[in-house]
């Protein structure tokens, strides 16, 4: 085996690589984070544009289509993460759906080129009358695009966080500083589309240029991912954790009618050598939590097999899963925030004035002021209160994950609610003076303050779901990071249809709060009050959950006081300590030293 790649994970501690990892190998992920989000971040917020403008989409179609093509490159990484789990590593997954992003971008290029394969203006007061052939170049290039995207965030994010060893004290700090850097290369590049590109292709009108710049920085960011491949730490796929997942389900319905052993300790576990690679793997501690799928755990004859019975490690993944549910549902409402930030808050810029001196803004280039935001307030959060934070709380992120995921939650319901705000001035003000509306800049402020939270938010989840994950399934499990998002925007679509099938019922002018073309005649106010009112309360079931939830690392950590839980050759996985001979850790009943620390003092002696 290659000496930069490790078998489940942990065979090899990555410290001990030289010239392996690190920010060095990092770097790399960078520039392909910045160059992918330069024309990613750009098609979000001007997309809805090039449907309602070029493809001549009706606002609510256009708004849909932009949503349900964000939900499902989200929902996609899925994909991703599960394939870069078990059949290929991060980098070649990554490199596999970048191929496929290229070929997306290049035929939607080819389609805002030539005018022959756009629809005609609809006069039929249908939503959209993309249809034929070109309906058909339309939908492939978007599910392409959605695929590809979504595949490649749900391996990159994995494949950077295997270059730091987060169990290592000296790489803890790096690696809690590698999230925060990503997000800034990616809000780097984000502005730069923003701004440029989004220039481009809604005030000029190039929306094949904009495409075309897209397929550049692309092809140019896998370019260097690739190169770094000899500075990379790979990991080795380490077995189907889906499989897993399922094989302690159905053993644990088919031992429910057993009693559980009184002692923990009896439960099955695998002996450190066996046949499975997942046997390298960081062995989890028995938790008291959703003891039902113990059962799957209870020996019930000599032959084990996976369908027989499952090793506590196996039961204890699940369980950890279970528990991430409740906070992947919790940020969920955020997310369907953001989507209007992306969608009618674009279209509330191009009823405001858009002049910035001799310049005239793009609407589409609001969000470069929450993209400022944070790509000044990252490097002053990671080297600023971090280290502050640190020194108050000893973690090596200054605040857990769920308080920073937490701070983000707040953060948004206080963008919701300031959005309220500013759409009653613009409406007001539109309706009293419509040739001299308010300047774009009011809109600043719900950006800003969402940008905020976004950090918060993004980083935080991020963090989380890779340090809490299973050793062989955290690319499936950084996934979830974009799962929220997905399900945040397929929420949009859904509250906007619905919002308007009940206002257009119960309201006095049998009209929905966001079905007509004219903004100034729609209720987006009475919308972002609702989205604020709903953020609340889900903040407070947030607490909630995260109340609940335990760390995986609160179990690891704790001294060996483990139960001797039976392994495959029927002897026990621990040595009762109480017949150890020799003076250890355990008989004193101080912790295990780690592979690390045994690592290093190992190499001090030589």
């Amino acid at each position: 085996m290659d000496e930069t790649t490790k078998s489940g994970n942990s065979a090899l501690t990555s410290w001990q690589i030289k010239g392996k990892g690190g920010f060095k190998a990092a770097s790399f992920l960078y520039v392909l984070a910045a160059l992918d989000n330069m024309g990613f971040v750009a098609n979000m917020v001007s997309l809805v544009l090039y449907f309602h403008v070029k493809l001549h989409f009706d606002i609510p179609t256009a708004s849909n289509t932009l949503t349900n093509f964000m939900g499902s490159t989200f929902l996609l990484s899925i994909v991703g993460g599960f394939i870069s789990d078990t059949y290929i590593n991060r980098l070649h997954t990554s490199l596999i759906f970048g191929l496929l992003e290229v070929l997306a971008l290049i035929l939607m290029t080819i389609q805002a080129r030539f005018t022959s394969l756009q629809p005609e203006v609809c006069t039929n007061n249908k939503g959209s009358c993309m249809e034929g052939n070109k309906a058909l170049l339309f939908y492939v290039s978007l599910c392409a695009l959605a695929l590809g995207s979504g595949g490649v965030r749900g391996a990159l994010p994995a494949l950077g966080a295997d270059q730091f060893d987060h169990t290592h004290p000296k790489e803890a700090k790096a690696f809690a500083s590698y999230f925060n850097y990503l997000l800034f290369s990616t809000t780097a590049g984000a502005t730069i589309g923003v701004t440029f590109i989004v220039w481009l292709t809604t005030e000029k009108g190039w929306w094949w240029v904009g495409f075309l710049i897209s397929v550049v920085g692309v092809i140019v960011g896998f370019a260097v991912l690739a190169a770094g491949k000899p500075f990379y730490r790979l990991q080795t796929p380490g077995g189907g954790p889906l499989l897993r997942i399922i094989q302690v389900i159905f053993v644990s319905i088919k031992n429910r009618k057993l009693r559980l052993p009184e002692n923990d300790g009896e439960l099955y576990e695998m002996e450190d050598k066996g046949s499975s690679s997942y046997v390298e793997e960081e062995k989890l501690l028995h938790t008291d939590q959703f003891r039902f799928l113990d059962k799957a755990a209870i020996v019930t004859e000599n032959n084990t097999t996976p369908w027989t019975v499952c090793t506590v490690t196996q039961v204890e993944e699940v369980k950890v899963l279970i528990r991430m549910l409740p906070i992947i549902g919790s940020t969920i409402l955020m997310n369907t925030c953001l989507a209007q930030l992306q969608t009618f808050s674009v279209l509330q810029g191009y009823r405001m004035d858009l002049q910035l001196g001799s310049i005239k803004m793009a609407p589409s280039s609001v969000p470069v002021i929450p993209l400022l935001f944070m790509t000044l307030l990252i490097p002053l959060y990671d080297r600023v209160f971090v280290p502050l934070a640190r020194t108050l709380t000893h973690h090596p992120s200054g605040i857990t994950q769920l308080q920073r995921v937490g701070v983000g939650l707040v953060l948004s319901v206080v963008s919701m609610a300031v959005a309220a705000l500013v759409e009653i001035k613009r409406k007001r003000h539109s309706l009293r003076d419509p040739l001299h509306p308010i300047h774009v800049l009011w809109l600043g402020f719900q950006y800003g303050i969402f940008g905020i939270a976004d950090m918060f938010t993004l980083v935080g989840l991020l963090e989380f779901f890779y340090k809490e994950a299973p050793s062989g399934m955290r690319s499936l499990s950084t996934s979830f990071t974009w799962i929220s998002l997905s399900f945040g925007y397929f929420l949009s679509s859904v509250f906007v249809d619905v919002i308007n099938a009940v206002t257009k019922k119960v309201g006095s002018t049998h009209r929905g709060w966001l079905e007509s073309n004219d903004l100034d005649q729609n209720k987006l106010n009475f919308f972002y009050w609702f989205l604020a009112v709903l953020s609340a309360i889900n903040f407070a079931v947030y607490l909630l959950m995260a109340s609940w939830y335990k760390y995986k690392s609160e179990d690891n950590n704790k001294p060996i006081t483990i139960p001797l839980s039976v392994s495959k050759s029927g002897v026990p996985f621990l040595k009762d300590p109480s017949k150890d001979e020799t003076p250890s850790s355990i008989s004193t009943g101080q912790p295990v030293e780690d592979n690390a620390n045994t690592a290093e003092k190992k190499d001090d002696d030589k």
